[in-house]
């Protein structure tokens, strides 16, 4: 019976798996610290020409200064980059060039848009269309989840009138069977689902809360336009006339909820726009990050790193 030969895990090729995607295509690392409450790693710019200057005569400069940026946790530690970014001379006009980081995909958190200018100052900022729409989703829900306080509160005055009368209160059921306070409670993943994915009963179920809830009928149908204007545009002009028709729409809608979100989308409307110009989104770093989350939970915490790495890179690599 043969047995195979154990395989040897490159640890810098397993560090890829959570550093940022491709980062080690054009950094070194040459270092790395553990201390009590985080990671450093530090990272040097390779010395290849960018080939956008690949033309020209370049001669190494040496690094720019030194940054430094927190990325994700890794075993409940904080985790920080030291990165050097290289420059390069042409020695004929004395003009200095660097690498061009032409786009970065992130979320609408302040911070990361920090990051992304600090450490990319000449790269273009898209705000990924999956952070947009979950925006208009939780819009929707907190909605649903206003009327369904709302129903139990109500219903409670009703148990204690009844109480009070030395009556039992029953809830009026409505066709499917569902009482008002049901109806609402299990509408919740239908309102994250398009119409065309609805299972019977949700069908059923939708008409139902529509009927009811002529505002959560309207919500829902606008996060809907919003995820077409961003599944079915490719140009950038158009996109911004559709998404600048949608945005007055809610407005005149007036619901307090969504216009805390077309003041969100107001204030990134050039980064959401981006988006458009060439559809870049990080949806695969989110969800290998979440496949790896999902892979540690399942060993309830990391003890030993190099097997959980090793492992990793079996399963995924």
């Amino acid at each position: 019976m043969k047995t195979s030969s154990s395989q040897t895990i490159d640890p810098v090729a397993s560090l890829s798996l959570f550093l940022p995607s491709g980062i080690l295509d054009y950094f070194t690392l040459v270092n790395h610290v553990s201390q009590d409450t985080c990671f450093i790693l530090y990272l040097e710019e390779k010395a290849t020409i960018p080939s956008e200057y690949s033309d020209l005569h370049l001669h190494s400069k040496g690094f720019l200064p030194e940054i430094e940026v927190q990325d994700f946790p890794i075993r409940g530690k904080a985790v920080y980059l030291r990165i050097k970014r290289r420059h390069w001379e042409d020695p004929s006009t004395g003009q200095t060039y660097s690498r061009d980081w032409s786009l970065v995909t992130l979320d609408m958190a302040g911070s990361m848009q920090k990051i992304a200018k600090t450490c990319f100052p000449r790269a273009m900022q898209v705000i990924d269309r999956f952070h947009v729409q979950k925006l208009v989703y939780e819009a929707v829900q907190e909605l649903r989840i206003t009327y369904r306080w709302q129903v139990i509160k109500e219903e409670n005055k009703a148990m204690k009138a009844a109480k009070e009368k030395g009556e039992v209160h029953k809830a009026e059921e409505l066709e499917n069977g569902d009482t008002l306070r049901q109806l609402l409670a299990r509408s919740r993943y239908l309102l994250f689902k398009s119409p065309d994915k609805w299972t019977k009963s949700q069908k059923i179920r939708a008409e139902l809360l529509f009927k009811q809830f002529e505002d959560i009928k309207h919500v829902y149908y606008y996060s809907l336009e919003l995820g077409k204007i961003f599944s079915t545009n490719y140009d950038k002009d158009v996109a911004r006339a559709k998404l600048a028709l949608w945005y007055n729409k809610i407005e005149e809608y007036g619901y307090d909820t969504f216009t805390t979100v077309a003041n969100s989308i107001e204030n990134h409307y050039e980064r959401i726009l981006n988006f458009f110009v060439n559809r870049s989104t990080n949806a695969a770093a989110e969800a290998f990050n979440a496949k790896i989350k999902a892979f540690r939970t399942s060993f309830r915490g990391v003890v030993d790193m190099s097997f959980f790495l090793f492992r990793l890179a079996k399963v995924y690599a």
